[in-house]
C-alpha cells in the first residue's frame, strides 16, 4: 500500500490510500502519525473505514509524517560517500565501526513539490542528500539486527538538504543539517510488504534534471537492519519515527569543482518502488 496525507481545495490534510489515481481517504483518523500509532488490530479496522475516491490528480499531497521527535539520520553510509567526502575536505578516510547518528529537527520537515525556503544569510553552500527513509511501526528497543525489519512500517523518500558551512562550523553536524525547509519528505509511505528487502532498491537525485547521485542501497556500510538495531540499543524507538539511512555519492560539495543549490534549482530525489520525491529551490 501507498499511504499519503493530502488536501483538496475542500478540505484540510487528511490521511488516505493510493488507489490507481485516486486516494480513498481513511476515514476517522486524523494523521497518519495516528494510524501507524494503531496496535495491528485497530489499524486494520481503520483501513476497513475508506471514504469515496478523490482523483489524486486533483489533490496536494504533504509530508507524509510530521513526528514529535526529530528525524534520525545516518551519515557516512555508502562507502563511494564517504571516500568523496574525505577527499575532499583533505582527510584520510576512516570507516565508522558502528553507524554515526545526528538528528534533523520536525520543523526541517517539508512538503513533497514544495518550494524550500532558504536564507542565503545563512547560508551559501546549500548541498542535497538523496536518502532511503525507514519509518518505524512499532514500539521497539533493543531489537536485534535479525529482527530489526520487522518493526518497519514503510519506507519513503527524504532529501537530507545541508548548509556545509553551517555544518563544517563545529564538529556537531546539526546546526548545518537542521534548518527549516531541509527535511523534504514522502510523497508518500510505501508499507514494508511492498518494498520486500531494502537492500535491492536504486537511489538517485536529479538537479534540474541532470543526475548528480546514483546507487543501489546493496552497497550501503551498515544495512537498514544494522542501522535500526543499533539506534534501539538503549532507546526506544516508537511508531512513526523516521531513520534516514544515508546519502550515496555525488554530493555538491565533494564534486570538483563543488556545486550548490542555486536560487531556482529544482531536485528530485528518486527511489526505486517508492516514487519521486520533487522540490524546487529559492534561496534569498
Amino acid at each position: 500500500m501507498r499511504f499519503v496525507l493530502f488536501s483538496t481545495p475542500s478540505s484540510g490534510p487528511r490521511p488516505g490510500i493510493i488507489d490507481g489515481e485516486t486516494i480513498r481517504p481513511i476515514e476517522g483518523i486524523a494523521s497518519l502519525d495516528e494510524l501507524i500509532a494503531l496496535d495491528p488490530a485497530a489499524r486494520a479496522a481503520a483501513l476497513g473505514r475508506l471514504g469515496e475516491p478523490v482523483g489524486l490528480a486533483g489533490t496536494k499531497l504533504h509530508a507524509p509524517l510530521h513526528p514529535r521527535k526529530n528525524v534520525f539520520c545516518v551519515g557516512r553510509n555508502y562507502l563511494a560517500h564517504a571516500e568523496e567526502g574525505a577527499r575532499a575536505l583533505g582527510k584520510d578516510l576512516e570507516l565508522p565501526k558502528v553507524p554515526t547518528f545526528f538528528t534533523k529537527a520536525p520543523t526541517a520537515i517539508a512538503d513533497p513539490d514544495a518550494t524550500l525556503d532558504l536564507s542565503a544569510t545563512v547560508s551559501q553552500k546549500y548541498d542535497w542528500e538523496a536518502e532511503l527513509a525507514a519509518v518505524i511501526g512499532t514500539r521497539c528497543k533493543d531489537v536485534p539486527e535479525e529482527k530489526a525489519l520487522d518493526v518497519v512500517f514503510g519506507y519513503t523518500c527524504l532529501n537530507d538538504v545541508s548548509a556545509r558551512d553551517k555544518q563544517r562550523a563545529t564538529t556537531q553536524w546539526f546546526a548545518g543539517k537542521t534548518l527549516d525547509d531541509t527535511c523534504p519528505l514522502g510523497p508518500w509511505i510505501v508499507t514494508a510488504d511492498e518494498i520486500g528487502d531494502p537492500q535491492k532498491l536504486d537511489v538517485s537525485l536529479r538537479v534540474n534534471g541532470v543526475q548528480k547521485q546514483y546507487a543501489s542501497t546493496s552497497v550501503m556500510i551498515f544495512s537498514v537492519a544494522r542501522c535500526i538495531a543499533e539506534l534501539s540499543q538503549g532507546t526506544t524507538l516508537e511508531p512513526g519515527d523516521i531513520i534516514a539511512t544515508g546519502t550515496p555519492e555525488g554530493v555538491g560539495f565533494a564534486r570538483t569543482p563543488p556545486e550548490f543549490l542555486k536560487n531556482g534549482d529544482v531536485m528530485e530525489v528518486e527511489i526505486e518502488k517508492i516514487g519521486v520525491l520533487r522540490n524546487p529551490v529559492k534561496i534569498t
